[in-house]
Parts: structure tokens; sequence; C-alpha cells
């Protein structure tokens, strides 16, 4: 258990310590540039019409056009069309969010990985135990298990004690799924990423839920955007890029992990895989001398 608590201790350093790699820096930035370039192509396209829908809904709700009408009178002829943008806003922001971090995450991992396997373990023999289509439905699968078993404890999210436990284990118990599997992907066989998950199990797991709490700090500067709306627009990059680096920092404290532990444990296994050919070797100096 100790040795576990070092090699978690140690790579969670190294991987604050690559957080500062400019590769690392660049690849946190890509989201931003991302979400630049979606917002852009999603409001020429689509802006105009979004946001006359929504203002016409607003429009057809009864109490909600007295309130038109009072502001027009007091001159703000244009108040639902600025209410009917802000929804606009609030609803897709959430929605660009996702796409782009999604897109940044399926090629941020590997990349990062690869960054650490370089710098770290260019001597690690790579088995490649898992297939671009494997990890695919791995990581599907179990972001299924996890939305399901989120639905499932919903109604113990009342009570705010097991909020703050709940969905924590759950994301925690997510991102140790997915991270460990991208991480042991390119070098470790099956049968060594199975050991692995079974002898570590409780560790990738803490390792899982402190990612997962670390990745409510951004929420706090999304929700101050929500209620700074003015705000807004430097508040959620701001939140995004920190979503982003999170990420990052998690990718590379499982990379650091996972395959430290694969090159202990394969170091471990060599001396008892050449254990018996010792006493053979001596049996047969000793038969040597015996003839002489």
């Amino acid at each position: 258990m100790l040795a576990d608590m070092g090699l978690l201790l140690d790579s969670f350093w190294r991987a604050l310590a690559y957080c500062l790699h400019k590769r690392v820096i660049a690849w946190s930035l890509l989201p931003l540039l991302a979400m630049g370039l979606l917002t852009w192509v999603l409001g020429y396209f689509f802006w105009a019409d979004a946001v006359q829908r929504v203002q016409n809904l607003l429009d057809g709700v009864g109490w909600l056009h007295s309130i038109w009408v009072w502001l027009q009178e007091h001159g703000m002829s244009y108040a639902s069309e600025v209410v009917a943008s802000i929804f606009v806003v609030l609803g897709a922001t959430p929605v660009l969010v996702v796409l782009t971090l999604l897109f940044a995450g399926l090629f941020m991992a590997p990349v990062l990985t690869r960054l650490v396997a370089e710098k770290r373990f260019a001597q690690l023999e790579k088995k490649h135990g898992a297939s671009t289509i494997a990890s695919v439905f791995w990581s599907g699968g179990s972001t299924l298990i996890a939305l399901l078993a989120l639905l499932v404890t919903l109604p113990l999210w009342v009570f705010p004690p097991l909020m703050l436990v709940v969905a924590p284990l759950i994301w925690g118990w997510l991102t140790y799924r997915v991270m460990a599997f991208d991480a042991l992907a390119e070098h470790a066989s099956k049968d060594e990423r199975r050991n692995l998950f079974v002898r570590y199990r409780m560790s990738l797991i803490l390792m899982g839920i402190i990612c997962g709490y670390l990745g409510a700090a951004p929420g706090i500067v999304w929700v101050s955007g929500l209620v700074f709306l003015a705000a807004f627009w430097i508040l959620i990059p701001i939140a995004i890029w920190i979503y982003a680096l999170v990420f990052a920092f998690s990718a590379l404290w499982f990379a650091h992990f996972c395959l430290g532990a694969l090159e202990q444990m394969r170091a471990q296994s060599t001396p008892q895989a050449a254990d018996p050919k010792v006493p053979f070797a001596h049996d047969v100096g000793d038969a040597a001398q015996i003839t002489r």
C-alpha cells in the first residue's frame, strides 16, 4: 500500500510539472480556438433564426407580453430581442462546451500519453493491447454505465451531503476507467492491463475522484458567468480553459501512474521468470566439475 502511495504521489507531482510544458499549454488552448471557430460558424448560419424563434416564443406568453408592452412604453422597444439573445447564448453555450471538450479530449489524451512515454518510458516495450476501436467502445460503454448510475442515484441529489459524495464517486469511476485504459492501450497487453486494474483499483479510483473534484472548480467560474452576465464572454472562456487544463493534468497523471506501474510490474516479473534457470546453470557447472 505504501508503494502504491509513493507511486501515486510521484506521478501527481510529475503531472503538475508537465502542465508547464509548452506542448501541454498549447493543447490546453486548443478548446478555446475550436470553440471560437464553432461559435462563428453556428452564429453565421443560425444566430438570427434562433433569436427570432425564441423571441416568438416569448411574445406568445401572455404575462410576458404585458411586460414587453410596458418596457416599450418606457423606451425599451428591443427588450424581448435582448432577452431572446441571452436565452440563445445560455442554451447554446453548454452544447458548444461539451462538443469542444469532447473533440479536444479525443485528440489530447493520446498526445499527452505519448509525451509522457517519449520522455520517461522510451525503453518500455509496446504490446498494443487495445486498438482505437476498442478504446472507443470501452469509453462509450463506461460513459453509458456512468450515466445510468447518475439517473438511478438522482433522487439522492436532493440531500446535499449525498450529492457531494455520490456524483464524485461515479465520475471518479468513469475517469479512472477511461483515462487508465487510454494510458495503457499502446504499451500494455490485455492481460497486463487487467492485472494493473485489479492491483491498483483503489489508487486509480482515488485518482479519478480527485480529478472529479478538480473538474468542479471551473463550474464555479461557469456559475459566475451566469450571475454576472456583463462578464459572461470573459468568464466562460476562462472556465473552458480551466476545464481543458484539468483534463490535461488528469491525462498526464494517469499516464505517469499507469506506465510507471506497468514498468514496475514487468521489472518484478523478470527475476521470477529467470529464477528457474539459475539453479539449472549451477547444476550444469557442478556436473562439469565432477566429470573433470
